[in-house]
């Protein structure tokens, strides 16, 4: 009996915690939260930390610029600088406006997620020590006073992980330092602060230039927005249940709403009631993903323009990268088509879960080896289908990145013709296979310096093979995260790359098809 209690008590929290009415109106109040933070510091850049902080932060206010601080970098003993998520592309930002404000969220049992008291923290330590790696001639960063302590907040970091976290700092500051990035010098060390809705006050932090000389560091503040609450919830007298850390996990509750349509639809789904809230979702969700497709064979101007690709900026924008919805990716197909179709000058690589254009004879719509990649560089477009799991990475490996570096090879070496640039788009569900054909084409067929090598016949015909060093593809890695922060390439991604570009085609076909066979087993 006092099982079956304890299990419809846990099925009735469960419900009442994925109830997207509940989710909805405790992130409209912690909302409010954020922007008396934001009216308290007016002067700083307010940014979400993705993705959970961008349920919280207003677009009308806040910055499009992403930070993407993950809480497992700071998870207890994994700790990490990761050069993958370095967030360098905020450091121009913090030194022209003199810091920022940083907003994420966690669930219940915590004051703030780790993103904020480690990840954060270490970063800023990080960087500053970094500086005196990186540039050892300019004396203020080796002089005593350059501030290049590990900051946490107490109460939240127990002072043995504090300790613990510092013997790490100067292995990953060398490491940045002598990674490619730029790093671009700082006037004032960075140091974290933290404001949660308990504190009885926030930080004093004038915005005149004296004030900030006086005080001698610039202020990273981190806002946790979200109620610390012992059970996770409380009830309101307004009619709903506060969820600490509502915008957290949102696939498990939003039925596909996202902090963009939050924003773009909050007053009516604040006004709507518990009971058809959602149907509402439902409609607005679909509405989002009903676009009208233009007539097959007729580019549309708007649609490029749309696609908002991010140029690789060490290769000239020889290479760039983008992510788009399905229907985008369904609209461009359409409008590109599959040969002789003059389009703005670049040629695309689509990867998608699904055929983009069924009538389309090279797409690649089967896990087989084929042969219909196209050759002609009069062939603008070329789309991929990628499976998931395991056989998906295996495909990844086996036939789409032989079929994309194909199809690059034979825009950027057209003869007589000056190169075609490339975009390699994937769907929004993350910048990760198409993060890993940019990896290998920037690998194969560009220089140390960014430069377009000699290499186009050598490709074709199998020999003159570019020698690849895990240092080289790391290198064009951080090529690719300096013009597009948001890239988040999986590992498992990463390691097909790395066999792709450093394992013979024989070997690797063989143990690939091994792999395979065992794992079928």
């Amino acid at each position: 009996m006092t099982d079956s209690l304890d299990q419809d008590t846990f099925a009735y929290l469960r419900k009442e915690s994925l109830d997207i009415f509940n989710r909805l109106h405790s992130i409209a109040e912690d909302v409010l939260f954020v922007e008396q933070v934001h009216e308290t510091y007016p002067h700083l850049p307010l940014l979400p930390n993705l993705r959970c902080g961008a349920w919280y932060t207003d677009p009308s206010i806040s910055e499009d610029v992403p930070a993407y601080f993950k809480s497992t970098d700071g998870h207890f003993n994994n700790w990490s600088l990761n050069l993958r998520r370095a967030n360098l592309h905020l450091l121009p930002m913090l030194i022209d406006r003199g810091g920022m404000v940083i907003v994420d969220s966690t669930r219940a049992g915590k004051r703030m997620p780790d993103a904020l008291s480690k990840t954060v923290p270490i970063w800023c330590s990080v960087i500053n020590r970094a500086m005196s790696y990186r540039h050892p001639d300019k004396s203020r960063y080796m002089h005593t006073e350059w501030d290049t302590a590990l900051y946490t907040p107490p109460g939240t970091v127990s002072r043995q992980e504090h300790c613990q976290i510092e013997l790490l700092l100067d292995g990953w500051a060398r490491a940045l330092a002598s990674s490619s990035f730029d790093l671009p010098t700082l006037a004032y060390p960075l140091r974290p602060l933290w404001v949660y809705p308990s504190a009885t006050s926030f930080p004093s932090l004038p915005s005149t230039i004296e004030t900030q000389a006086a005080r001698g560091f610039t202020p990273v503040i981190c806002v946790s927005a979200s109620k610390q609450t012992l059970e996770g919830t409380q009830r309101r007298l307004s009619g709903f249940t506060y969820i600490q850390g509502s915008g957290d996990d949102h696939e498990l509750w939003g039925h596909g709403l996202t902090p963009q349509l939050f924003w773009k639809h909050k007053d009516v789904l604040l006004l709507t009631d518990r009971a058809t809230l959602p149907t509402l979702v439902e409609n607005i969700v679909s509405s989002s993903h009903s676009l009208p497709l233009p007539p097959q064979h007729n580019p549309s101007r708007n649609i490029l323009l749309s696609l908002k690709p991010t140029p690789i900026a060490r290769v000239h924008g020889f290479i760039s990268i983008a992510s788009a919805e399905i229907m985008i990716m369904k609209q461009l197909a359409l409008s590109l088509g599959s040969r002789n179709v003059q389009g703005d000058g670049q040629a695309y690589v689509l990867i998608s879960p699904e055929p983009l254009d069924p009538h389309d004879d090279t797409t690649n719509n089967s896990s087989e080896p084929s042969n219909n990649t196209p050759q002609s560089s009069t062939c603008h477009m070329l789309n991929l289908v990628a499976p998931n799991g395991k056989r998906g990475q295996l495909h990844f490996l086996q036939e789409t990145l032989p079929r994309a570096m194909s199809f690059v090879c034979s825009h950027l070496f057209r003869g007589g013709d000056s190169p075609r640039s490339i975009c390699c788009v994937c769907d929004t569900s993350g910048l990760d296979r198409s993060v890993g054909v940019t990896l290998a084409a920037l690998q194969l067929f560009f220089d140390d310096d960014g430069n377009l090598r000699n290499c186009g016949n050598q490709f074709r015909e199998g020999s003159g093979a570019t020698i690849a060093t895990k240092k080289a593809i790391q290198t064009r890695l951080e090529w690719i995260i300096s013009s597009e922060p948001r890239a988040n390439p999986s590992r498992t991604t990463l390691k097909r790359v790395n066999e792709y570009l450093m394992t013979p085609k024989t070997f690797r076909q063989s143990a690939v098809a091994s792999d395979f066979a065992s794992s079928s087993n």
